[in-house]
């Protein structure tokens, strides 16, 4: 197929294509009436933090959706933003950006493909099937001529699946390693199940701090589909604003977003809720994929030993375990959740820069880096919590 026939275009808002048509490229596997691998590059999601403000203008995340076109079809897309900062990305790059502007050049704006505030792995080169190579070709040389035509100093693919990462690479790009903590379905049964494997010292104490959390005075509850309603947004919220203050200075997701989120993704969200004499007082919003279960956000406005750990950690698990998941992605950074059950696993990005002498100097930082990674995932691993003699042990 001759690649001249593909023509590339940047869209400023995906109002301007249709759903089904982004969402046969963005997960074809849905097509069936069934669960997106992830929901997070589907249209309705991306819509939601469109219209709900939480990017766009003021944000710093600018749309610039890519697309490309085969005879009309739409054949690969991409979620890409211009971005004015480094914010609510999770692969840091504030070193490089540092190092690029005290030398003269100018880092910002730069192009990020990615779903805004989400560390998870997915698809980010969106293309339709039957069309994988060519599509990922058109997409990945459109977003790097763009970056080239208008001075831009960088692009970025965050959070790509590992195909992608060894197919942009063959491309060019450049690529880096990072790591996770994700929980691994083996077809436990049920909780007690997944304990049994682990060892003992360690199953004692999940033990204990389940049982620490049950006694905050009140009961959990883990909402989804029509049992979510509007009220429980509002309670989302104010835990929502306590970490985002805390950890980002304000909050990146508008109250918008979760209206609308209510509206167009219920079946995709899984919302653990705490409740105290009435009142909801902690809570863990998980995003339901075919496989996968993706922990996202969590606040409190009471402070109860463990709970934290029993609504982001045990009771997604739960939820994976009940309803034959594959993993929990429990979000970015965390090494204390590998005493819990989620083992460090690889993750991967691409990056393009313009400036030759900076990417020989980030090329090599990347190489660096990388077997610094894999150096610990080697050693987390070998700390791990799971058993690893006396497999006669018994609970």
């Amino acid at each position: 197929m001759d690649q001249a026939q593909i023509e590339v275009q940047v869209l400023g808002s995906l109002s301007q294509i249709a759903a089904d048509e982004w969402d046969a490229c963005a997960c074809p596997e849905a097509a069936d009436g069934g669960r997106p691998l992830d929901p997070f590059t589907t249209h309705r999601f991306l819509m939601a933090l469109e219209e709900s403000g939480s990017v766009g203008r003021g944000t710093g995340w600018q749309p610039q959706y890519l697309t490309a076109y085969l005879d009309g079809v739409l054949i690969g897309a991409a979620p890409m933003y211009a971005k004015s900062h480094s914010q609510g990305e999770y692969i840091f790059d504030h070193s490089w950006a540092h190092a690029y502007e005290s030398a003269g050049g100018r880092y910002y704006p730069k192009l990020q493909v990615s779903v805004p505030f989400t560390p998870a792995t997915g698809r980010r080169f969106l293309v339709r099937p039957g069309y994988e190579a060519i599509g990922m070709s058109a997409l990945v040389q459109g977003a790097v001529q763009l970056a080239a035509d208008n001075q831009i100093s960088s692009l970025h693919a965050t959070f790509c699946t590992e195909d992608e990462a060894i197919s942009g690479e063959q491309m060019g790009l450049m690529l880096r390693s990072s790591q996770q903590f994700h929980w691994l379905n083996d077809n436990y049964s049920d909780f007690n199940g997944f304990l049994a494997a682990l060892s003992s010292r360690k199953r004692k104490n999940i033990r204990k701090e389940r049982a620490q959390a049950g006694d905050f005075g009140g009961q959990i509850h883990t909402l989804t589909g029509d049992d979510l309603r509007p009220e429980h947004w509002d309670d989302f919220w104010r835990f929502y604003q306590d970490t985002g203050s805390r950890k980002w200075g304000s909050p990146y997701l508008t109250r918008e977003f979760f209206d609308i989120a209510q509206e167009t993704m219920s079946a995709d969200m899984a919302l653990v809720l705490a409740e105290r004499n009435g009142y909801a007082v902690a809570g863990a919003l998980n995003f339901i994929g075919r496989e996968t279960l993706f922990g996202r956000y969590w606040g409190c406005t009471e402070h109860h030993p463990c709970l934290h750990f029993e609504l982001c950690y045990y009771r997604a698990i739960d939820f994976a375990i009940a309803h034959g998941l594959n993993r929990v992605e429990a979000g970015a950074q965390g090494e204390h959740k590998l005493a819990r059950g989620y083992l460090p696993t690889r993750t991967y990005s691409l990056h393009w820069v313009g400036d030759p002498g900076f990417a020989e100097a980030v090329q090599k930082y990347l190489d660096a880096e990388a077997r610094a990674v894999g150096e610990e995932i080697e050693i987390l691993t070998d700390y791990g919590p799971f058993r690893k003699s006396n497999p006669e042990e018994q609970q």
